[in-house]
Parts: structure tokens; C-alpha cells; sequence
């Protein structure tokens, strides 16, 4: 039987897992739930009913696992723990420094529901996470290093665009190109957040928005660009398209680590990812992670989990003798 899947939330986000869903044979796509009104809302796959979010309760039965696809400022926070009370539940909640808090929500509604979450999945979080556990097991005594872009970040344009005032908005992430060639290098610096990477910031405006107004509250954000060097460009709806219409993002984890008895040898771990669309990749990662939750599910677990306790056997449709076979 096909792991039925259903989505909440058809933008960018949602639109990669239904694409996801379709290189995935073990896999159907059940039905979208959306805020928005269901006939204005046309999906890729023929004959999967779109539905209003608040009837989801009525799906209980019919999907095993919901992938959520808010935005992490406002949506997730409250979305993932009503959710994970009816359904197994995935989502991409990045701010990280309230992952604990959101973890422990996400927890007790699943546990009252019965049910199994597994929070915070993509690629930071989500895979940069896992390789650098990876790499700090490895590599005991070291330095960790975490460097992202050139690229948009969905979870800070969709910051932006919660902004009274703002019609549209890109931000690119960029990495302060020194300091990654020193840590290659094996200078070991100690860097700090401002030094590590840039923020760009590309607004469209409604009109008659205080551009001064919105610039204060973008650069003083907590958790997105008040530790940052950010620069704001205010540009029209049509340069928006033009120029900034893609969602390409990427960055590189690293760690580098001393061995031996007097720690006289050097290393250095590093793992890249450079994407074409962010969402769509983010996208994969979530799907891949539902495989898990649908089979955690049924041993019967229950509760919060993150990428750290996922076994990566879970993730393949590939049998473990296939595994052993073909990748090992």
C-alpha cells in the first residue's frame, strides 16, 4: 500500500512536496488543505481533492502522514502542535534558536494524539544538522563552522513579507567570502555572527508603506537580522520578478579537528550543497522524512523527534539488503 501523504499549505513549499511525491512510487498524494479558498487553488496532480483546512479532522483516517508547509514566523509555531493532535506530522520549522520550545509543543501534542512529529527537517535545519553531529563525533576536538548561501532564504523573505507595509521581498543570505577561505585554510578563527555572513534585502513596497518605518523593523529583527550587517534595496513589483524571481540557495558545513597523541595532524570535514530551488530540495527532504514518520508510526512510536533520531534506513524505499548491496 502507497504511504498516502497529504499537504497543508500549497506555495512554494507545498508545491515541491507534490512534485516529490511523484518521484516517490511508494508514495500518493491524498489531498491539500488550504486556508485559501479550495477553488482557487489549482494543483499538478488530477484527481486530489483540495480541501479547506479546517476540515482536515475529517481526513484522520485517510492519510498517514501531513507535511506541513507553513511559514516558520507565524505558522508553524501554531499549526505543528494543533496538527500533530490528528495526524503524523513533518515540518521545516528553521528559526533555530526557539527548535527546544517548539520541540517540547510539537511533544505533548503528538503524545496526546497519540501521535508522531518530526520537527525542523531540511537542509539547515535538517541535513547541515545531521553532518555536523557527524562531524563533531568524529572529529571530538575541532572547530564547527556553518556558512549559507549566496542564497534566498524562504524562512527570512516570509519574515519580511510579515511586515506591515510590504507587498513582496527577497533576502539573500551571503557569506562573508575571508572568512570561509580562512577557515579552509585552517586558520581556526573565531568568528562571530556579524563577521560569518551578509544579509541583502530586496522590498517591495504597498503604497503609501513608511519605507524608513519597514528598513528599522527588517534590520532589528529578532532571530533573522538584528546580529547581522543587512542592507535593504526598495525595488518595484516588476524589477522583483525580473531579477529575483528564482530561489536558489545553498552554503557549506565544515569542521576542522586535530588527531594524534600530541594532536600534530589536521583535518578538515566539509559537506556542500549548492541548489537550484531551495523549496523544491527542501521539499525532498520532507518526503523522505515522511517514509520514516509513517514507518516510526507504526512500531508505535509516538512524541517529538528531529533529524538526530531518525535511523537513516528509514529514509530509503530501498530494502536494507538493497542498502547493504548497493550503498554500503
Amino acid at each position: 500500500m502507497s504511504i498516502r501523504i497529504g499537504i497543508l499549505g500549497y506555495g512554494n513549499l507545498g508545491r515541491g512536496v507534490e512534485c516529490a511525491i511523484r518521484q516517490n512510487p511508494d508514495m500518493e498524494l491524498a489531498a491539500v488543505f488550504t486556508r485559501r479558498s479550495p477553488e482557487t487553488v489549482e494543483i499538478l496532480t488530477d484527481g486530489v481533492p483540495v480541501v479547506k483546512a479546517d476540515a482536515a479532522k475529517e481526513w484522520t483516517d485517510k492519510i498517514d502522514v501531513l507535511i506541513i508547509c507553513g511559514g516558520s514566523a507565524t505558522d508553524l509555531p501554531t499549526q505543528t502542535p494543533e496538527y500533530a493532535k490528528m495526524f503524523n506530522v513533518i515540518d521545516s520549522f528553521d528559526t533555530h534558536a526557539r527548535i527546544p520550545e517548539h520541540f517540547a509543543n510539537v511533544d505533548a501534542a503528538a503524545k496526546a494524539g497519540n501521535k508522531l512529529g518530526i520537527i525542523s527537517l531540511g537542509w539547515d535545519p535538517g541535513l547541515f544538522s545531521l553532518n555536523r553531529m557527524y562531524a563533531n563525533a568524529v572529529l571530538p576536538q575541532g572547530n564547527d563552522y556553518t556558512f549559507w548561501g549566496k542564497g534566498v532564504s524562504q524562512g527570512h523573505s516570509d519574515a519580511i513579507r510579515r511586515i506591515a507595509g510590504v507587498k513582496d521581498a527577497r533576502q539573500y543570505t551571503i557569506p562573508v567570502e575571508s572568512s570561509l577561505e580562512a577557515v579552509r585554510n585552517g586558520e581556526n578563527p573565531q568568528l562571530t555572527t556579524r563577521e560569518k555572513h551578509t544579509r541583502e534585502c530586496f522590498v517591495v513596497l504597498e503604497e503609501g508603506a513608511d519605507a524608513a518605518r519597514v528598513e528599522e523593523e527588517i534590520k532589528t529583527m529578532p532571530n533573522y537580522f538584528d546580529e547581522y550587517d543587512t542592507t535593504v534595496h526598495f525595488i518595484s513589483e516588476e524589477e522583483l520578478k525580473k531579477n529575483h524571481s528564482g530561489i536558489p540557495h545553498g552554503g557549506f558545513v565544515l569542521r576542522s579537528g586535530k588527531t594524534g597523541w600530541n594532536e600534530e595532524n589536521s583535518h578538515l570535514i566539509e559537506y556542500r550543497l549548492k541548489l537550484d530551488s531551495n523549496p523544491e530540495f527542501t521539499s525532498c527532504v520532507l518526503v523522505a522524512y515522511a517514509r520514516a514518520a509513517y514507518r516510526m508510526a507504526k512500531e508505535g512510536q509516538t512524541g517529538a523527534r528531529t533529524i538526530f533520531d531518525i535511523p537513516p534506513a528509514y529514509l530509503s524505499a530501498k530494502s536494507s539488503e538493497e542498502l547493504r548491496a548497493h550503498l554500503l
